[in-house]
């Protein structure tokens, strides 16, 4: 693998599915039936399973997952990325969920702001949890990410630790070296407290984006730099 954190080019592996042991991969009931009934797999063709931790290997398709060569493993990325964002309406929070794991995203960290329209509620923390961690485990595959990025629980803005962090906020710097921590606000903007507890303030691109806009913009800033896909500061091209 080079040390690279997903199995995407190896272009013959077919689909990517998560197994609990690689050592002896089990396809889950709901994986085997989207392998046979969505994607047509047939019995003998290629797949890759993972465990989510960095291990993976190839395997043949059938009633009984054949292993065809070596567990691979791999390190989990560094450094690590995380973006926090107030909880949106409907289902636009787990649109964010699936594409910041696809960008790479390592930590995902939803709260409520003082001016988030979605409040919190307790009693469903754990369901829609649960359900955050569907949309993850589904986009890692889809994406054929080696490593599963760790969904917090929702807390309220001031019980963030915010060791790191930066605000995202129209006015602000560009994103620094080192800085691999975003927090993205309500469509209401952020409080004068909120304001206040974090000193880093830092600007996403020159337009007023929506909040869902801005958490995905903040992971691809993010997994672009990580991936050396941007180039170094004062680093000019062209012809």
């Amino acid at each position: 693998m080079s040390g690279l954190e997903s199995v995407a080019g190896n272009a013959r592996s077919g689909p990517h599915v998560l197994v609990a042991d690689v050592d002896a991969p089990v396809l889950a009931g709901d994986d085997r039936h989207h392998l046979e009934r969505v994607l047509r797999l047939r019995s003998g063709d290629l797949l890759t399973v993972g465990d989510g931790a960095g291990r993976w290997r190839p395997c043949r398709f059938g009633e009984l997952v054949e292993p065809v060569g070596d567990v691979v493993e791999v390190a989990a990325p560094s450094p690590e990325l995380a973006v926090g964002f107030a909880l949106l309406k409907g289902g636009r929070s787990e649109t964010v969920v699936q594409k910041l794991t696809e960008l790479g995203v390592d930590r995902i960290v939803p709260f409520v702001a003082e001016r988030s329209v979605v409040r919190w509620d307790g009693a469903k923390t754990a369901r829609l949890l649960e359900r955050r961690r569907r949309v993850v485990r589904e986009a890692v595959m889809q994406c054929r990410r080696l490593w599963l990025p760790e969904v917090e629980p929702v807390r309220a803005f001031g019980d963030l630790d915010l060791g790191g962090a930066a605000l995202a906020v129209p006015e602000g710097r560009t994103l620094a070296a080192g800085e691999n921590f975003v927090l993205v606000g309500p469509e209401g903007g952020w409080a004068d407290a909120e304001l206040a507890a974090v000193d880093r303030q830092v600007c996403l691109g020159p337009h007023i984006m929506r909040a869902e806009t801005a958490a995905i913009a903040a992971a691809a800033l993010l997994g672009a730099r990580r991936g050396g896909h941007l180039p170094a500061a004062g680093t000019v091209s062209g012809g």
